[in-house]
């Protein structure tokens, strides 16, 4: 599922993309949030907030239990927009990744 945020012209400001998965645990949906960007020239006029607020919206429409994302360590903005939306750094878990 992509959401793409437009202006009045229908030019493409940015985008949030979100995968579909299955959480056996918990026995429902949930979404990974693969991408958030928002052009350069954009940034710093909610467009971000309007995005993540698209997928939370459609996460609750599906059902799904919640979201998740990550981003990089040095990406203090990003992760400044995700804390003030209410998104939670789950230290209890590592991420691992197997680079092919």
């Amino acid at each position: 599922m992509i959401f793409i945020a437009e202006d009045l012209h229908n030019n493409p400001l940015g985008f949030v993309q979100l995968y579909p998965t299955f959480s056996s645990i918990s026995a429902k949906k949930t979404l990974i949030l693969n991408d958030l960007f928002v052009y350069k020239m954009y940034r710093n006029k909610n467009i971000g907030k309007l995005l993540m607020d698209s997928a939370k919206k459609y996460a609750i429409e599906i059902e799904a239990n919640g979201l998740s994302l990550e981003t990089s360590l040095d990406n203090k903005v990003a992760q400044n927009l995700y804390e003030k939306l209410g998104y939670v750094n789950d230290r209890k878990t590592l991420h691992y990744y197997l680079g092919i």
